[in-house]
């Protein structure tokens, strides 16, 4: 059994800082107390302060102006979807935003696929249904799962999609377990992908597109479900 990491001081303070942000007690654009008072609040050094600052402002909460302070940034007009991790680890409540992103730009996906893919990569596609199917766990299931879905964004030859299915998938991450409802009997879960598998691989990207919308609504709701239950 792989043992866990051991949170550092520095991590304690990071994700504390980064709770009272993300709930307003440091609100959006106003200056931090100075480093001596708030230090002394956590009951920390000013260097492992620094170093918590230091972690959030590259996450892309706080901004440091040398002679002046720190303050929160406005990360809802500034920031990039790197921090959805983040703020679904605060609240679940952003889960039905990713999901309905997650539903537009995956039927796009499959579609942009069933048109571009090689043959390659219809067969590569092909063998990582079959290891949906082959899977045992729902975590595993789950993962394989997700293999598929970066491989329609690869086989669309468009690099933005593989990132963006990166992002997404890295967004709930935090939470991952708590969706693994569609996952739990593997033939279900390959019996559910494989319309948009064999759409893409048939070549027919309006098939695709169709079947991907399908899916994704169909897993939403079982996992929302399941995360309800």
């Amino acid at each position: 059994m792989e043992a866990l990491p051991r949170q550092t001081i520095v991590d304690v303070l990071e994700d504390r800082l980064r709770e009272d942000i993300l709930a307003g007690r440091h609100p959006v654009g106003d200056y931090l107390p100075p480093e001596r008072e708030l230090a002394h609040g956590y009951g920390v050094t000013r260097t492992t302060l620094k170093h918590a600052f230091g972690r959030l402002a590259q996450a892309g909460l706080l901004e440091t102006r040398h002679g002046v302070g720190t303050r929160v940034r406005d990360y809802a007009r500034l920031g990039g979807a790197d921090l959805l991790p983040m703020l679904v680890r605060h609240s679940s409540g952003w889960i039905g935003e990713i999901f309905e992103v997650r539903r537009a730009v995956g039927a796009l996906i499959a579609e942009r696929a069933a048109v571009r893919a090689t043959e390659a990569q219809r067969d590569g596609l092909r063998a990582l249904l079959a290891a949906v199917a082959a899977a045992e766990g729902a975590d595993a299931v789950q993962l394989a799962d997700v293999e598929v879905h970066r491989a329609l964004a690869r086989a669309t030859g468009n690099r933005v999609y593989v990132l963006l299915t990166n992002t997404l998938f890295q967004a709930y991450l935090p939470i991952r377990s708590a969706l693994a409802a569609p996952f739990g009997d593997p033939a279900a879960a390959h019996d559910r992908l494989a319309p948009v598998v064999e759409a893409v691989v048939a070549g027919d990207g309006g098939a695709a597109h169709a079947a991907a919308g399908e899916y994704l609504a169909a897993t939403e709701r079982i996992m929302l479900a399941g995360e309800d239950s």
